[in-house]
């Protein structure tokens, strides 16, 4: 009996951010609005980028790259949350739970990747300016694009193939509004050693090389932009720079005051904070940051939502990839 109660989950119960029936039809209200604003802000962002040949540069092609992880981040998750809170279930299946978990992973780790490769791209416009056209090359751009892509299903991979060997014996409710990783290990009736130190490994990985690159690089801009004589140099090198920076103190800010800080009373609650920030409040500020701080992008929407005559639009090319 007990080694077919180990094979039998078909399904996994999500328990949702609350289990008060009167609360239901604000969340929903809520979270159906964060994932509106989060898809068309994001939306028109890629849109301004490529319909607008002075976007195509290194910047705004990374840019509009990290808004269609933000889109795809907030859609592995909300979307059945609001489908759950609507029939009022709170099944998913087992090759749903997994496919969830494995792209909640890729979307969390390539905007984590995402921002490091902003962060040099950054440091080599303001601290190399002359050679900027060459360093970030068309070849070097697609690199830089493709690589955080590739690494963040690695991972993702990696932890899928290390939790499909896991069984599950009677228990499948998960106290979380999606089939996050670290909640699904503590499930299972297996031996878990390897899953949460390869977690722990990959984790801490993910989010130091970004970290120390993005350290250093504005470690480096900081004392580029402290030997320019004029106070309106100054102002204008760091001012390319603001809408990045305010994005990592947001990504990194959560990483610490959640998981460094964590509540020792309510170790779920935290777990389920951390992930509506990650999932759902980064991705929708993301549009904001970046087209009130950001004047290429402001002008650019503000043509986009004007309706006015853009040339058409054109593949990524050495023609327009540097233009400024």
């Amino acid at each position: 009996m007990h080694r077919r109660n180990q094979t039998d989950i078909s399904e996994f119960i999500l328990l949702g951010l609350s289990s008060q029936a009167d609360q239901q039809k604000i969340l929903f209200v809520l979270f159906l609005g964060m994932y509106l604003v989060t898809v068309a802000g994001n939306g028109l962002i890629i849109l301004a980028i490529g319909l607008d040949p002075y976007l195509h540069t290194p910047m705004y092609l990374f840019l509009a790259n990290l808004s269609f992880a933000d889109i795809s981040s907030i859609s592995t998750s909300v979307p059945k949350m609001l489908v759950n809170i609507q029939t009022k279930s709170q099944s998913i299946s087992y090759e749903g739970c997994i496919s969830q978990m494995y792209f909640s992973i890729v979307f969390v780790v390539i905007d984590n990747f995402l921002l490091g490769v902003m962060a040099y791209d950054r440091f080599v416009a303001i601290c190399y300016p002359l050679n900027y056209m060459t360093i970030m090359q068309p070849r070097i751009c697609a690199l830089l694009t493709v690589i955080p892509w590739v690494l963040s299903n690695a991972v993702a991979l990696t932890h899928t193939v290390l939790l499909t060997q896991l069984l599950f014996c009677d228990s499948n409710t998960v106290p979380h509004f999606f089939c996050d990783l670290a909640p699904l290990i503590k499930l299972s009736c297996s031996d878990t050693m390897l899953n949460e130190l390869v977690l722990f490994a990959a984790g801490l990985s993910v989010i130091a090389f970004p970290f120390a690159l993005i350290l250093f690089s504005y470690i480096c801009i900081t004392r580029a932009v402290l030997r320019i004589s004029s106070t309106e140099g100054k102002w204008k090198a760091f001012s390319t720079c603001g809408s990045h920076l305010t994005v990592v103190l947001l990504f990194y800010g959560t990483i610490v005051g959640i998981y460094f800080f964590p509540s020792s009373s309510h170790p779920d609650d935290t777990n389920k904070i951390g992930a509506v920030v990650f999932t759902v409040v980064t991705p929708m500020l993301n549009p904001f940051i970046y087209s009130l701080r950001n004047k290429d992008v402001k002008n650019a929407l503000w043509k986009l939502v004007n309706v006015k005559r853009f040339p058409p639009l054109v593949p990524w090319s050495s023609k327009f990839l540097f233009s400024s």
